[in-house]
C-alpha cells in the first residue's frame, strides 16, 4: 500500500556553503582522522553566492551505492565519501538506542543514490570540498533522522567542511583527544552579527590547481620549521585576538590580521621543500593594490586572504564595496565580459577621485581578473523543502535539469 511505497523511497536535499578561512588551518596531526595542528577560523559565505546542493535518496530496489558530481557519476568508494557515509550510519543506530524502529532499520540497509552540484566552478581554489562534505553529510543526516553534533563528521570528509556546518563566524577547534571527538566547529557569532561586512572573490582563473592541498599541507608538516612555529606559537595568539576582532567588529584589526594570517600561511608554503606557490604574479598583484588602497586613505579599508589557490578574497564594509570595485575594473580592465564582470549582489558605480586613481591604479592589465563575485556572510545548511530542487527523481536516478 501507499506506506510500503513510502518506505521504499526515502529523499533528503539540503544546501551548504562555502567558508572562507581568516586564521588559516594548515597541517594535519592525524591523515586517517583529518586532525589538524592547529586550531582556524573562517567566515561562512551565502549560499546565495556559493553553494553545494545534495540530494541522497535510499530505496530497497537500489542494488548499489551510487554518486553522482555535478551531473557526472563518480566513485563513491573515495574513502573519505565512505567515512562520511559510515559515520552517519552509525549515529542512527546509535540513536535508535537498540529501539528497534523497523523502518530506520530497513533504510539503514538500504543502498544509497547521492547527487551533488556547485553552482560555482569546482576545484578552483573555492573550497568546494569544504561546501560539498558538509552538504553530503547534512543530507544523510536528515535522510536518517539524525541530529546529532555533525562538525565531527563532515571533518571526516574535508579538514575545512566542518567549518561549513555553521554560518557566521566558525572556529575549528584543534582538540586534544587523539580519537578526534573534541576536534570540532564551534560558531564564534552568526552571520548576523556584522551586517556591514561585505566579501568580494576576484575569480583570477578557473583552472585545477598545480597541488592538491592534501598533498601539499603533509610536506609542509614534514619539512618546514615556520610551519611548527606557527602551529605551535603564533596561531593560539592570532585566534584569540581575531576573536576579539570579530566580537567587538573591529575592522581595522581583522582586516589586519587576517593579511597577515594570509602572508604567513604563504610563507609556510614557501618554506615547505620542496617550494609550494599556490600565488602567482597577478596575486601579487592584487595584494598590492590592497596595500597601495589602505595607504591612500590611510587605513585598512579592504583585506586580502588567500586560499591554496591564486583567487584573491577581499573582505571590505558595506560602503567601500562601490569604489573599491571600480579600483578593481580600472587595474583589470575586463577583457571582453564587462556586463558578467560583477556577479553577485549588486554593486552601484562610483567615479573616482583622480588623486585616487595616480596613487592606486598604477599600470593596469586587461583581462587578468575573469570576474568578481560580491557576497556576504551567511547561514550554515539549509534543507531543501521544495520537492522541484531534488537533484534526483523517484527513480533514483539524475534529473534532467533544464
Amino acid at each position: 500500500g501507499a506506506m510500503a511505497a513510502e518506505r521504499a523511497l526515502a529523499m533528503a536535499t539540503c544546501t551548504a556553503p562555502v567558508n572562507i578561512a581568516v586564521i588559516k588551518y594548515w597541517g594535519k596531526r592525524d591523515t586517517d582522522l583529518i586532525l589538524p595542528i592547529n586550531s582556524s577560523l573562517s567566515v561562512t559565505l551565502h549560499q546565495d553566492q556559493l553553494r553545494t546542493t545534495t540530494t541522497a535518496v535510499a530505496s530497497r530496489d537500489f542494488t548499489e551505492d551510487r554518486l553522482w558530481l555535478n551531473g557526472a557519476e563518480a566513485d563513491v568508494g573515495h574513502p573519505r565519501v565512505q567515512a562520511c557515509l559510515r559515520e552517519v550510519r552509525r549515529l542512527a543506530r546509535k540513536r535508535r538506542g537498540g529501539s528497534e524502529d523497523a523502518a530506520t532499520l530497513s533504510l539503514l540497509s538500504y543502498k544509497v543514490h547521492i547527487a551533488s552540484e556547485n553552482n560555482f566552478p569546482t576545484a578552483a581554489g573555492l573550497a568546494s570540498s569544504a561546501a560539498g562534505y558538509a552538504c553530503l553529510v547534512s543530507a544523510l543526516a536528515r535522510l536518517y533522522g539524525v541530529e546529532d553534533e555533525l562538525s565531527e563528521v563532515a571533518r571526516r570528509g574535508s579538514g575545512s567542511a566542518c567549518r561549513s556546518m555553521w554560518g557566521g563566524f566558525v572556529q575549528w577547534q584543534r582538540g586534544e583527544r587523539p580519537d578526534g571527538t573534541d576536534s570540532l566547529a564551534l560558531q564564534v557569532a552568526p552571520e548576523t552579527h556584522w551586517p556591514e561586512l561585505r566579501v568580494l572573490v576576484l575569480v583570477v582563473s578557473g583552472e585545477k590547481k598545480p597541488v592538491a592541498s592534501t598533498a601539499g599541507m603533509q610536506t609542509s608538516v614534514e619539512t618546514s620549521p615556520l610551519l611548527k612555529h606557527r602551529a605551535e606559537v603564533v596561531v593560539p595568539e592570532r585566534l584569540a585576538q581575531m576573536m576579539r576582532h570579530i566580537r567587538e567588529r573591529d575592522f581595522e584589526g581583522f582586516g589586519q590580521l587576517a593579511m597577515r594570517d594570509s602572508n604567513q600561511f604563504h610563507a609556510t608554503c614557501l618554506d615547505t621543500f620542496p617550494p609550494l606557490f599556490y600565488l602567482n604574479d597577478l596575486s601579487r598583484h592584487i595584494i598590492a593594490l590592497a596595500h597601495r588602497y589602505n595607504a591612500h586613505h590611510g587605513h585598512t579599508k579592504v583585506a586580502y586572504t588567500f586560499d591554496a589557490g591564486p583567487n584573491a578574497v577581499i573582505f571590505t564594509l558595506a560602503d567601500t564595496v562601490d569604489e573599491f570595485v571600480e579600483v578593481v575594473r580600472r587595474s583589470f580592465p575586463p577583457a571582453t565580459n564587462g556586463d558578467q564582470f560583477v556577479r553577485g549582489l549588486p554593486v552601484g558605480s562610483a567615479t573616482l577621485p583622480q588623486e585616487l586613481v595616480a596613487a592606486v591604479v598604477t599600470e593596469p592589465v586587461p583581462g587578468a581578473v575573469q570576474y568578481i563575485l560580491h557576497t556576504k556572510p551567511g547561514p550554515g545548511p539549509q534543507l531543501v523543502d521544495d520537492p522541484s530542487q531534488h537533484l534526483l527523481g523517484a527513480d533514483g536516478l539524475p534529473r534532467c535539469r533544464a
